[in-house]
Protein backbone atom coordinates (compact mmCIF):
# COMPACT_ATOMS: atom_id res chain seq x y z
CA UNK A 1 0.00 0.00 0.00
CA UNK A 2 1.36 3.43 -0.97
CA UNK A 3 2.29 5.68 1.93
CA UNK A 4 0.14 8.82 2.52
CA UNK A 5 1.34 12.00 0.85
CA UNK A 6 2.21 15.17 2.73
CA UNK A 7 -0.62 16.98 0.95
CA UNK A 8 -3.84 14.93 1.34
CA UNK A 9 -5.09 16.46 -1.93
CA UNK A 10 -2.36 14.55 -3.74
CA UNK A 11 -3.38 11.09 -2.53
CA UNK A 12 -5.30 10.48 -5.74
CA UNK A 13 -2.27 11.15 -7.96
CA UNK A 14 -0.75 8.22 -9.90
CA UNK A 15 2.34 6.49 -8.46
CA UNK A 16 5.59 8.48 -8.72
CA UNK A 17 3.66 11.59 -9.77
CA UNK A 18 3.98 14.74 -7.65
CA UNK A 19 3.79 18.52 -7.85
CA UNK A 20 6.84 20.11 -9.37
CA UNK A 21 7.73 23.77 -9.58
CA UNK A 22 5.34 24.54 -12.40
CA UNK A 23 3.48 21.32 -13.25
CA UNK A 24 2.69 17.77 -12.19
CA UNK A 25 5.75 15.63 -12.80
CA UNK A 26 6.56 11.94 -13.08
CA UNK A 27 9.80 10.72 -11.53
CA UNK A 28 11.03 7.43 -13.05
CA UNK A 29 12.72 4.89 -10.80
CA UNK A 30 15.91 5.35 -12.76
CA UNK A 31 16.03 9.06 -12.00
CA UNK A 32 15.05 12.23 -13.80
CA UNK A 33 11.81 14.15 -14.11
CA UNK A 34 9.15 14.12 -16.84
CA UNK A 35 6.52 16.85 -17.07
CA UNK A 36 2.96 15.50 -17.27
CA UNK A 37 0.52 18.42 -17.28
CA UNK A 38 -0.30 21.80 -15.74
CA UNK A 39 -1.48 22.32 -12.16
CA UNK A 40 -4.97 23.24 -13.31
CA UNK A 41 -5.47 19.92 -15.14
CA UNK A 42 -8.27 17.72 -13.76
CA UNK A 43 -7.36 14.40 -12.15
CA UNK A 44 -8.69 12.47 -15.16
CA UNK A 45 -6.27 14.30 -17.46
CA UNK A 46 -3.36 13.63 -15.09
CA UNK A 47 -4.12 9.91 -15.07
CA UNK A 48 -4.55 9.86 -18.86
CA UNK A 49 -1.15 11.53 -19.31
CA UNK A 50 0.38 9.05 -16.86
CA UNK A 51 -1.04 6.04 -18.72
CA UNK A 52 0.15 7.39 -22.08
CA UNK A 53 3.62 7.82 -20.64
CA UNK A 54 3.71 4.25 -19.38
CA UNK A 55 2.47 2.96 -22.73
CA UNK A 56 5.09 4.96 -24.65
CA UNK A 57 7.80 3.86 -22.24
CA UNK A 58 6.86 0.22 -22.73
CA UNK A 59 6.79 0.58 -26.52
CA UNK A 60 10.24 2.16 -26.53
CA UNK A 61 11.65 -1.00 -25.01
CA UNK A 62 9.95 -3.60 -27.20
CA UNK A 63 11.43 -5.43 -30.17
CA UNK A 64 9.60 -3.25 -32.70
CA UNK A 65 11.27 -0.19 -31.20
CA UNK A 66 14.65 -1.92 -31.33
CA UNK A 67 14.16 -2.59 -35.05
CA UNK A 68 13.27 1.08 -35.59
CA UNK A 69 16.45 2.14 -33.80
CA UNK A 70 18.49 -0.22 -35.97
CA UNK A 71 16.91 1.28 -39.09
CA UNK A 72 18.15 4.74 -38.06
CA UNK A 73 21.67 3.52 -37.29
CA UNK A 74 24.84 4.14 -39.27
CA UNK A 75 25.26 0.36 -39.61
CA UNK A 76 21.97 0.05 -41.46
CA UNK A 77 22.57 3.07 -43.68
CA UNK A 78 25.95 1.63 -44.69
CA UNK A 79 24.25 -1.40 -46.25
CA UNK A 80 23.45 -1.61 -49.96
CA UNK A 81 20.14 -0.24 -51.22
CA UNK A 82 18.80 -3.70 -52.08
CA UNK A 83 19.81 -5.11 -48.68
CA UNK A 84 18.10 -2.23 -46.87
CA UNK A 85 14.94 -2.86 -48.86
CA UNK A 86 15.08 -6.59 -48.10
CA UNK A 87 15.60 -5.92 -44.39
CA UNK A 88 12.50 -3.73 -44.23
CA UNK A 89 10.52 -6.55 -45.81
CA UNK A 90 11.85 -9.07 -43.30
CA UNK A 91 11.05 -6.66 -40.46
CA UNK A 92 7.38 -6.55 -41.43
CA UNK A 93 7.25 -10.33 -41.02
CA UNK A 94 9.08 -10.73 -37.71
CA UNK A 95 7.58 -7.70 -35.97
CA UNK A 96 4.13 -9.31 -36.13
CA UNK A 97 4.96 -12.09 -33.62
CA UNK A 98 7.86 -10.42 -31.78
CA UNK A 99 7.09 -6.69 -31.96
CA UNK A 100 5.52 -6.25 -28.52
CA UNK A 101 7.99 -8.50 -26.71
CA UNK A 102 10.87 -7.10 -24.74
CA UNK A 103 14.10 -7.96 -26.58
CA UNK A 104 15.48 -9.49 -23.37
CA UNK A 105 12.49 -11.85 -23.21
CA UNK A 106 13.11 -13.30 -26.66
CA UNK A 107 14.89 -16.64 -26.27
CA UNK A 108 16.33 -19.22 -28.70
CA UNK A 109 13.26 -21.42 -28.30
CA UNK A 110 11.08 -18.55 -29.55
CA UNK A 111 13.26 -18.18 -32.64
CA UNK A 112 13.09 -21.94 -33.24
CA UNK A 113 9.31 -21.95 -32.91
CA UNK A 114 9.07 -19.11 -35.44
CA UNK A 115 11.43 -20.91 -37.82
CA UNK A 116 9.41 -24.13 -37.60
CA UNK A 117 6.16 -22.35 -38.41
CA UNK A 118 7.60 -20.07 -41.10
CA UNK A 119 9.45 -22.98 -42.68
CA UNK A 120 6.17 -24.68 -43.53
CA UNK A 121 5.65 -22.01 -46.21
CA UNK A 122 9.21 -21.07 -47.11
CA UNK A 123 12.42 -22.37 -45.60
CA UNK A 124 14.43 -19.79 -47.54
CA UNK A 125 12.41 -16.88 -46.16
CA UNK A 126 12.61 -18.38 -42.67
CA UNK A 127 16.39 -18.34 -42.99
CA UNK A 128 16.45 -14.76 -44.28
CA UNK A 129 14.17 -13.46 -41.54
CA UNK A 130 16.14 -15.23 -38.83
CA UNK A 131 19.37 -13.76 -40.25
CA UNK A 132 17.79 -10.29 -40.12
CA UNK A 133 16.81 -10.74 -36.47
CA UNK A 134 20.34 -11.92 -35.70
CA UNK A 135 21.72 -8.78 -37.35
CA UNK A 136 19.49 -6.56 -35.21
CA UNK A 137 20.40 -8.39 -32.01
CA UNK A 138 24.10 -8.27 -32.86
CA UNK A 139 23.85 -4.52 -33.29
CA UNK A 140 21.99 -4.23 -29.97
CA UNK A 141 24.45 -6.52 -28.15
CA UNK A 142 27.43 -4.43 -29.22
CA UNK A 143 25.75 -1.38 -27.68
CA UNK A 144 24.78 -2.96 -24.40
CA UNK A 145 21.06 -2.97 -25.16
CA UNK A 146 20.73 -6.76 -24.84
CA UNK A 147 22.86 -9.35 -23.08
CA UNK A 148 22.53 -12.18 -25.61
CA UNK A 149 21.74 -12.78 -29.25
CA UNK A 150 18.92 -15.36 -29.08
CA UNK A 151 19.47 -16.32 -32.72
CA UNK A 152 22.87 -17.84 -31.98
CA UNK A 153 22.77 -21.61 -31.97
CA UNK A 154 19.43 -21.81 -33.76
CA UNK A 155 19.94 -23.95 -36.86
CA UNK A 156 18.90 -22.67 -40.25
CA UNK A 157 17.33 -24.80 -42.94
CA UNK A 158 19.65 -26.36 -45.49
CA UNK A 159 19.35 -24.53 -48.79
CA UNK A 160 20.00 -26.10 -52.16
CA UNK A 161 21.83 -23.59 -54.37
CA UNK A 162 19.98 -22.71 -57.56
CA UNK A 163 21.68 -24.38 -60.53
CA UNK A 164 19.50 -23.39 -63.50
CA UNK A 165 21.67 -22.51 -66.48
CA UNK A 166 20.03 -20.79 -69.46
CA UNK A 167 21.31 -22.34 -72.68
CA UNK A 168 22.10 -20.23 -75.72
CA UNK A 169 19.12 -21.75 -77.51
CA UNK A 170 16.75 -20.80 -74.68
CA UNK A 171 18.21 -17.29 -74.51
CA UNK A 172 17.75 -16.71 -78.24
CA UNK A 173 14.20 -18.08 -78.10
CA UNK A 174 12.98 -15.76 -75.38
CA UNK A 175 14.90 -12.85 -76.92
CA UNK A 176 13.11 -13.42 -80.21
CA UNK A 177 9.75 -13.51 -78.40
CA UNK A 178 10.31 -10.39 -76.29
CA UNK A 179 9.49 -6.74 -76.86
CA UNK A 180 12.20 -4.09 -77.24
CA UNK A 181 12.28 -3.23 -73.54
CA UNK A 182 12.97 -6.81 -72.48
CA UNK A 183 15.52 -7.33 -75.25
CA UNK A 184 17.61 -4.36 -74.11
CA UNK A 185 17.32 -5.39 -70.46
CA UNK A 186 18.32 -8.98 -71.27
CA UNK A 187 21.41 -7.96 -73.17
CA UNK A 188 22.63 -5.51 -70.53
CA UNK A 189 21.97 -7.94 -67.68
CA UNK A 190 23.73 -10.81 -69.46
CA UNK A 191 26.70 -8.87 -70.83
CA UNK A 192 27.31 -6.91 -67.61
CA UNK A 193 26.41 -9.73 -65.18
CA UNK A 194 24.03 -7.24 -63.61
CA UNK A 195 20.97 -7.63 -61.41
CA UNK A 196 17.56 -6.57 -62.65
CA UNK A 197 17.33 -3.68 -60.17
CA UNK A 198 20.67 -2.26 -61.30
CA UNK A 199 19.66 -2.55 -64.96
CA UNK A 200 16.32 -0.79 -64.46
CA UNK A 201 18.05 2.01 -62.53
CA UNK A 202 20.60 2.78 -65.28
CA UNK A 203 20.72 6.44 -66.33
CA UNK A 204 22.22 8.07 -69.40
CA UNK A 205 24.90 9.79 -67.30
CA UNK A 206 26.26 6.33 -66.42
CA UNK A 207 27.35 5.85 -70.04
CA UNK A 208 31.03 6.78 -69.96
CA UNK A 209 33.76 6.72 -72.58
CA UNK A 210 35.20 3.56 -71.01
CA UNK A 211 31.90 1.74 -70.57
CA UNK A 212 28.81 1.63 -68.34
CA UNK A 213 29.29 2.71 -64.73
CA UNK A 214 27.33 0.45 -62.37
CA UNK A 215 27.17 0.69 -58.59
CA UNK A 216 25.58 -2.53 -57.41
CA UNK A 217 22.55 -1.84 -55.27
CA UNK A 218 23.05 -4.98 -53.18
CA UNK A 219 26.77 -4.91 -52.45
CA UNK A 220 27.68 -1.30 -53.20
CA UNK A 221 30.54 -2.46 -55.46
CA UNK A 222 31.40 0.09 -58.16
CA UNK A 223 32.53 -1.03 -61.61
CA UNK A 224 32.77 0.22 -65.18
CA UNK A 225 31.66 -2.49 -67.60
CA UNK A 226 33.89 -1.95 -70.63
CA UNK A 227 32.24 -1.43 -74.00
CA UNK A 228 31.99 -4.30 -76.44
CA UNK A 229 30.31 -4.17 -79.86
CA UNK A 230 27.35 -6.17 -78.55
CA UNK A 231 26.95 -3.96 -75.45
CA UNK A 232 27.05 -0.80 -77.59
CA UNK A 233 24.38 -2.30 -79.84
CA UNK A 234 22.14 -3.04 -76.84
CA UNK A 235 22.38 0.53 -75.56
CA UNK A 236 21.79 1.85 -79.08
CA UNK A 237 18.54 -0.17 -79.21
CA UNK A 238 17.31 1.64 -76.11
CA UNK A 239 17.06 4.86 -78.11
CA UNK A 240 14.13 3.27 -79.94
CA UNK A 241 12.06 3.21 -76.73
CA UNK A 242 9.51 5.93 -77.30
CA UNK A 243 8.46 8.80 -75.06
CA UNK A 244 5.59 11.25 -75.14
CA UNK A 245 5.82 14.54 -77.06
CA UNK A 246 8.48 16.78 -75.57
CA UNK A 247 9.52 14.15 -73.01
CA UNK A 248 13.20 13.38 -72.49
CA UNK A 249 14.17 10.58 -70.14
CA UNK A 250 17.33 10.27 -68.09
CA UNK A 251 16.86 6.49 -67.87
CA UNK A 252 18.11 3.95 -70.40
CA UNK A 253 15.02 1.79 -69.88
CA UNK A 254 12.05 4.10 -69.53
CA UNK A 255 8.31 4.36 -69.90
CA UNK A 256 6.62 6.72 -72.36
CA UNK A 257 6.33 9.21 -69.49
CA UNK A 258 10.11 9.20 -69.13
CA UNK A 259 10.03 7.53 -65.73
CA UNK A 260 11.87 4.34 -64.90
CA UNK A 261 10.20 0.96 -64.75
CA UNK A 262 9.36 -0.50 -61.38
CA UNK A 263 10.16 -4.15 -60.69
CA UNK A 264 6.45 -4.98 -60.92
CA UNK A 265 6.02 -3.08 -64.18
CA UNK A 266 8.99 -4.79 -65.80
CA UNK A 267 7.81 -8.18 -64.50
CA UNK A 268 4.70 -7.86 -66.67
CA UNK A 269 6.83 -7.44 -69.80
CA UNK A 270 9.06 -10.36 -68.79
CA UNK A 271 6.04 -12.57 -68.13
CA UNK A 272 4.58 -11.79 -71.57
CA UNK A 273 7.91 -12.58 -73.22
CA UNK A 274 8.00 -15.99 -71.53
CA UNK A 275 4.40 -16.70 -72.51
CA UNK A 276 5.19 -15.91 -76.15
CA UNK A 277 8.31 -18.06 -76.01
CA UNK A 278 6.33 -21.02 -74.69
CA UNK A 279 3.94 -20.72 -77.64
CA UNK A 280 6.66 -20.15 -80.22
CA UNK A 281 9.09 -22.77 -78.94
CA UNK A 282 7.07 -25.55 -77.25
CA UNK A 283 10.04 -27.91 -77.30
CA UNK A 284 12.06 -25.69 -74.96
CA UNK A 285 11.84 -25.16 -71.21
CA UNK A 286 11.52 -21.61 -69.88
CA UNK A 287 11.46 -22.32 -66.15
CA UNK A 288 14.09 -19.67 -65.42
CA UNK A 289 13.96 -16.18 -63.95
CA UNK A 290 15.36 -12.89 -65.19
CA UNK A 291 17.92 -13.07 -62.39
CA UNK A 292 19.24 -16.29 -63.94
CA UNK A 293 20.58 -14.14 -66.80
CA UNK A 294 23.27 -12.85 -64.47
CA UNK A 295 24.22 -16.44 -63.70
CA UNK A 296 24.40 -17.19 -67.42
CA UNK A 297 26.74 -14.24 -67.89
CA UNK A 298 29.07 -15.38 -65.13
CA UNK A 299 28.91 -19.00 -66.33
CA UNK A 300 29.81 -17.99 -69.88
CA UNK A 301 32.84 -15.95 -68.80
CA UNK A 302 36.19 -17.51 -69.56
CA UNK A 303 38.80 -17.82 -66.85
CA UNK A 304 39.17 -19.04 -63.30
CA UNK A 305 36.63 -18.56 -60.55
CA UNK A 306 38.84 -15.80 -59.12
CA UNK A 307 38.82 -13.98 -62.46
CA UNK A 308 35.05 -14.35 -62.68
CA UNK A 309 34.71 -12.90 -59.19
CA UNK A 310 36.56 -9.76 -60.26
CA UNK A 311 34.20 -9.25 -63.19
CA UNK A 312 31.02 -10.13 -61.31
CA UNK A 313 31.72 -7.75 -58.43
CA UNK A 314 30.97 -10.33 -55.75
CA UNK A 315 32.56 -9.67 -52.38
CA UNK A 316 33.58 -13.29 -51.88
CA UNK A 317 34.29 -16.21 -54.16
CA UNK A 318 31.53 -18.37 -52.65
CA UNK A 319 28.93 -16.03 -54.14
CA UNK A 320 30.56 -16.29 -57.54
CA UNK A 321 30.59 -20.08 -57.30
CA UNK A 322 26.81 -20.19 -56.85
CA UNK A 323 26.40 -18.26 -60.12
CA UNK A 324 28.87 -20.36 -62.11
CA UNK A 325 26.37 -22.96 -63.34
CA UNK A 326 27.50 -24.22 -66.73
CA UNK A 327 28.26 -27.92 -66.59
CA UNK A 328 31.96 -28.43 -67.21
CA UNK A 329 33.15 -30.64 -70.06
CA UNK A 330 35.93 -32.90 -68.81
CA UNK A 331 38.00 -35.43 -70.75
CA UNK A 332 37.44 -39.14 -70.63
CA UNK A 333 40.22 -41.22 -69.16
CA UNK A 334 41.64 -42.09 -72.59
CA UNK A 335 41.25 -38.52 -73.80
CA UNK A 336 43.78 -36.94 -71.48
CA UNK A 337 47.14 -35.92 -72.90
CA UNK A 338 49.39 -37.64 -70.44
CA UNK A 339 52.33 -39.96 -70.50
CA UNK A 340 51.95 -43.14 -68.53
CA UNK A 341 55.36 -43.67 -67.04
CA UNK A 342 54.43 -47.10 -65.72
CA UNK A 343 52.57 -48.91 -68.52
CA UNK A 344 50.75 -51.90 -67.23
Amino acid sequence: MARPRKNPADNDLPPRVSRGRSAFEFKPAGGGTIRLCAFDAPMSEIWAAYERLLKDSKEQHDFASLVDRFFTSADFNALGKRTRSDYRGYARKVVKPFGRMSPSDIQPQHIRKYMDKRGLKSTVQANREKAFMSRVFRWAYERGIVKINPCHGVRQYTETPRDRYITDKEYKAIYASADLLVRVAMEISYLCCARQGDVLALRRDQLLDEGIYIRQGKTGVKQIKAWSPRLRAAVAMSHELGTGPGVVSTFILHQSSGGRYTAAGFANHWRKAKEEAVKNYPDLNFDFTFHDLKAKGISDLEGTLQEKQQISGHKNIRQTATYDRKIKVVPAVDGQNKVNKNPG
